[in-house]
């Protein structure tokens, strides 16, 4: 107990001895545990984001919100966990949001790319859930993913075929459109542009930049200068021209004087759609993909970089995305909403600033899925759709559970439940204790 109080006073004098730092959060979209070369890709050149990888902290055990696109940003916008949000979704209170509360703390506020938490309204520029109703200053990029709308049976051939013209994307930049549709082949490029304006033009004020790049969710479309470009194909292609933005960024906080002053995390929403083959990537050695149960859809590359703030390193602990939301409170001595349902969120700063373990142990996925340290159990094991008709496949129940150590079996290939019925116990105790059922 004593060390623990310890470090998290050192942790607190280590950051009120500094400004408010600048943070810049890079959301990528369906990128997968195993698509960057930090973490084992050979075929995709990401020499950017290794680089901020080898001067911060790598985490191997961080987790999206959900295994799909609104879940996890549902998660990463407001502490609470999707799956227990009851009765009162995030329309209810959009100030209490993470860009509201950082806005409040005398922030300037942008996000750039795909926002996906006002749905699809008819009109979206008028929307409630709008990030300029959020806590953003400056918006500029998409109401959500880059698939809708599309052609009425969104398949594999139809993402074979694309392009812009038969994918109608709106690009708004604050209450107006600005392009419609999209040429989404210079979504990437556009998002750096504008991002590295807006760096330079907040350099004398902490900001927060959302920078959510729509790639590299289907339908995928790299740039003229990065097309044929990589040995990871089309994919390939997009993921590193996200690597080149990563590139961008770093460098105008460089050339802004600001690198000291400046938290940059870069992550992904859920897991690859690897059911569209070289339309999605890889979440390898994990199990699963995208809307799955299994690692592969919740278990996501992390990234912190801080120099003189954040020693390198790799962290195995736990940490999910809406753990930001306390991370980023903690740093600034902000009050979290805590009294919402499902606010779960969790200061990762003892980890982050002077190397103590996470303060994360458990981690429910969804309902009937839960970790607690290296333990797995799944009540209920869910897939993606079809690939070629798009039919929702059924998911299995499971009794008993099955059930993984991932410390040993990061692939969840071996069932150990009928050797642990007591951890299996223990484990659903755990998990009704964190649903409230």
């Amino acid at each position: 107990m004593k060390l623990l109080v310890a470090l998290c006073l050192l942790c607190a004098s280590i950051v009120n001895a500094a400004e408010k730092p600048n943070i810049i959060l890079i959301f990528v979209d369906d990128l997968g545990y195993g698509d960057l070369g930090c973490y084992g890709n050979t075929q995709i050149a990401t020499p950017n984001i290794d680089k901020l990888a080898a001067e911060g902290q790598r985490w191997t055990s961080f987790y999206a919100s959900g295994s799909t696109c609104v879940p996890s940003r549902t998660g990463l916008m407001s502490g609470r966990h999707p799956a227990l949000l009851r009765s009162e979704p995030l329309k209810n209170d959009p100030g209490a949001l993470l860009p509201a509360m950082l806005n409040r703390e005398g922030y300037a506020t942008a996000i750039l790319g795909k926002w996906h938490l006002a749905g699809y309204p008819k009109d979206f520029t008028t929307s409630p859930m709008h990030p300029l109703e959020c806590g953003f200053d400056y918006h500029f990029g998409t109401p959500g993913s880059n698939d809708a709308p599309g052609p009425p049976l969104q398949t594999r051939d139809a993402f074979d075929q694309a392009t812009s013209e038969t994918w109608k994307i709106p690009l708004i930049r604050g209450r107006k459109i600005v392009e419609d549709p999209a040429d989404q082949s210079l979504f990437t490029k556009r998002y750096t542009e504008e991002a590295i304006q807006w760096i330079q033009d907040k350099k004398d004020q902490p900001f927060f930049l959302y920078l959510a790049h729509n790639m590299p969710h289907v339908p995928i479309f790299p740039s003229e200068k990065f097309q044929g470009k990589s040995a990871g194909g089309t994919f390939g292609d997009v993921v590193e021209e996200i690597d080149w933005s990563v590139g961008k960024v770093m460098q105008a906080v460089a050339d802004s004087g600001l690198e000291n002053k400046t938290l940059i995390i870069f992550t992904s929403d859920n897991g690859p759609w690897t059911v569209f083959g070289p339309h999605g990537g890889t979440a390898k050695p994990l199990r699963g993909e995208k809307s799955t149960s299994w690692e592969g859809g919740f278990r996501v590359p992390a990234i912190f970089r801080w120099p003189g703030r954040i020693q390198p390193g790799v962290v195995n602990g736990i940490g999910a995305n809406l753990d930001l939301y306390a991370t980023f409170a903690g740093l600034l001595g902000s009050n979290v909403p805590s009294d919402k349902p499902g606010f779960l969120s969790l200061d990762l700063g003892p980890a982050l600033f002077v190397g103590a373990p996470s303060p994360r142990k458990t981690w429910l996925y969804s309902r009937g899925v839960y970790r607690s340290g290296p333990y797995k159990i799944h009540e209920v094991t869910r897939f993606p759709t079809d690939p070629d008709t798009r039919k929702k496949k059924p998911a299995i129940q499971h009794d008993p559970p099955l059930l993984f150590n991932l410390e040993t079996d990061i692939a969840e290939q071996n069932d150990i439940a009928n050797h642990h019925p007591e951890i299996i116990a223990r484990l659903q105790r755990e998990m009704k204790g964190a649903t409230g059922d």
